[in-house]
């Protein structure tokens, strides 16, 4: 090696969640249908009284008991950055089985949008890829929600 050229250094690294001080303790323990999902998004993030697109990740594990939840990204009034890398971060780092993805629509209509379906799609994917099942996508809306699984559209 000539002395022009600089060594690359190399990091060791460990990955660890960090739990944060709060907690929450989910009494049904399972989540059984769409209608269960949405009423914990609502109780973790405040029934969605945000002015902007909350994306979250909720892992599960081979019972389909909560293990551990994420808001993934804050957008803006009608969109929320979302990419599968980080999605699958947290799933990988709690050993998921499965996973439910939650946003809610600040307008209230919880309609899904042509980037909410795509969304969906290249999510699905990516966990067939990891064997990670994404099991549904809830968009909440003012007291109401729709599971796009339940829509058939994922």
């Amino acid at each position: 090696m000539s002395r022009r050229e600089a060594s690359k250094r190399i990091e060791y690294v460990t990955l660890k969640i960090v739990r944060e001080k709060t907690s929450l303790l989910y009494p049904q323990r399972v989540i059984r249908r769409p209608e269960d999902a949405a009423a914990l998004f609502r109780q973790l993030i405040g029934n969605c009284e945000y002015d902007r697109e909350i994306f979250a990740v909720l892992t599960l594990d081979t019972k389909n008991q909560p293990n551990a939840f994420q808001i993934v990204s804050v957008g803006t009034l009608n969109a929320s950055l979302v990419h599968p890398r980080e999605v699958y971060k947290i799933c990988m780092l709690s050993n998921a089985a499965s996973l439910m993805c939650f946003h809610n629509h600040p307008s209230g209509d919880p309609s899904p949008s042509k980037e909410d379906i795509e969304v969906s799609r290249h999510l699905f994917e990516s966990g067939q890829l990891l064997s990670i099942d994404l099991l549904d996508h809830i968009i909440v809306g003012d007291g109401t929600f729709v599971s796009m699984k339940e829509r058939g559209l994922m």
